[in-house]
């Protein structure tokens, strides 16, 4: 295999992936495990193609077509007595220079291995129906066994190469994924990322990676609301334990840490320590003023709302702030009396509603860099209680993953960088990042977010919401994917530096 060179489109590693299509098809139709392959090529940034011969049936050439379509994959037909012109189309076609070719054809298709072989192609020999015993090259059982191998070539390739494994739902995969964020070659800073799958022996595929990284709160099954005991998904909780069995892999980020962000009132508790931030700020930042209720008919509640500094309207949110269908169920309330029989889940966060004119500032936080950006919002009290008067002031419900009562008549949507932007009217960045710090290092998280409005007349930054590996979708992908590159390999390097 060829050396030196840098990662992310140089010489060396695996640069180009041939599937054949006895490897894809078996009859007219996807062999097991194909439909989880060609996802997991399609973003991976290793140039990919089809390849079938020229007697191929009609019905198959169309299969692959549509295929290759579907996968922006592209097409080559050979015909085995020349299969060196096939090899040299696709080399001019994908500029090869000397970097790896990956060659998967099913032990069906056995006899093309050599002359691929001949041309220094890298064969991998699929074993689908198990009769190979002595392939020309690498052997694997099934098609999900693909991503790994193309992971320990490019490590043997350099051996500073720092392999990531990560495992989401199929959706939340798919939105970090069609960014880039999951090359399966080497990127400028070193880390190949492979895809986990319970397809596979977990614990091997564990012990081939560095870094694992998950968006456990995907992957909550239930909440124990009576002590915020988080019950984790039977695959969730077959990876924590394999996780547990190798104390040298490095977790981005270790369960325990991603508690306080599914649990409100663990989250307000840790934001009061923000007034002991030192800074040099005329302002302050602080959390939302909250009270924890558990029974919304508490004769004591008004007495409660008015020591916790709570006045009215109030926010009303489920304790529980992520992972279970209810948890964004929420209710904006104007009188006391509405809180008997109010339809947001027990225990609940009452929480300070701010006025700040409609404006909120959504910070992301990857590793050391901060970004915001800045979003509509729900309008200030008065606003609310002139829409809701007609109807007597009652609650107002609403989902916040779908229908937030923002304010239509702004329209704001910026982006920007902490590091690199000058103060903002109003928005005191060096504040704010002042606070992302601290969240870091109390939390112990790698990547968050949190969101920031600023209170009209007293001019508080008051955060009102942390959420965990959140998509920062709103910054663009030639931003946000290095600086989420970046972060996961500082986590790497303070871990192998003997940093928790």
């Amino acid at each position: 295999m060829g050396g030196g060179g840098g990662g992310g489109g140089g010489g060396g590693g695996v640069r180009g992936i041939v599937l054949d299509s006895s490897v894809i098809l078996s009859s007219n139709t996807l062999r097991p495990g194909a439909d989880y392959l060609l996802n997991k090529l399609r973003h991976s940034n290793i140039p990919t193609g089809l390849s079938y011969a020229v007697d191929l049936s009609e019905a198959k050439v169309s299969l692959l077509e549509n295929l290759a379509c579907e996968y922006s994959f592209e097409r080559f037909v050979y015909n085995p007595s020349c299969m060196d012109d096939t090899v040299n189309a696709i080399c001019l076609a994908w500029e090869n220079k000397g970097a790896t070719i990956l060659h998967v054809v099913s032990n069906y298709n056995e006899g093309l291995v050599p002359k691929s072989m001949n041309s220094g192609w890298m064969n991998v020999v699929v074993n689908v129906d198990g009769t190979s015993k002595n392939p020309s090259g690498i052997l694997i059982e099934k098609l999900e066994e693909l991503p790994l191998t193309i992971c320990e070539l490019n490590r043997k390739w350099r051996e500073d190469n720092v392999v990531v494994g990560y495992i989401m739902k199929p959706s939340r995969e798919e939105d970090f994924a069609k960014r880039g964020a999951f090359p399966l070659n080497p990127t400028e800073n070193g880390l190949i990322f492979l895809p986990l799958t319970f397809d596979l022996p977990m614990l091997h595929q564990l012990k081939k990676v560095d870094i694992v990284i998950h968006k456990a709160t995907d992957e909550i099954s239930s909440i124990e609301r009576s002590n915020s005991n988080i019950i984790y998904t039977t695959r969730m909780l077959e990876l924590q334990r394999y996780i547990g069995e190798l104390p040298d892999c490095c977790v981005i980020d270790p369960f325990d840490n991603i508690f306080p962000v599914i649990d409100r009132s663990k989250i307000q508790e840790i934001l009061l320590g923000l007034a002991n931030l030192k800074t040099e700020s005329q302002h302050r930042i602080r959390g939302a003023y909250f009270l924890k209720v558990d029974n919304f008919e508490d004769v004591q509640l008004e007495q409660r709302l008015y020591e916790s500094k709570l006045s009215l309207p109030s926010i009303v949110k489920p304790q529980v702030a992520c992972g279970v269908a209810d948890a964004h169920i929420m209710a904006i309330v104007f009188k006391v009396a509405d809180f008997i029989g109010l339809s947001v889940p027990l225990p609940a966060i009452v929480q300070e509603y701010v006025d700040h004119s409609s404006t909120l500032f959504k910070f992301y936080v990857l590793g050391e860099k901060v970004f915001y950006v800045v979003k509509n919002s729900t309008p200030n009290a008065d606003i609310l209680k002139n829409s809701t008067e007609k109807n007597g002031f009652k609650p107002q419900l609403f989902d916040s993953l779908k229908s937030l009562p923002i304010d239509q008549n702004k329209k704001l949507s910026e982006i920007r960088d902490c590091s690199k932007m000058k103060q903002q009217p109003d928005l005191d960045i060096g504040l704010v990042t002042d606070a992302a710090t601290y969240l870091r290092r109390v939390l112990d998280l790698t990547i968050f977010g949190f969101d920031v409005v600023i209170q009209d007349g007293t001019q508080d930054h008051v955060i009102v919401d942390v959420n965990y590996l959140p998509s920062f979708k709103e910054v663009p992908n030639e931003i946000a994917i290095p600086a989420f590159w970046d972060a996961i390999r500082m986590k790497y390097e303070l871990r192998k530096g003997g940093h928790p």
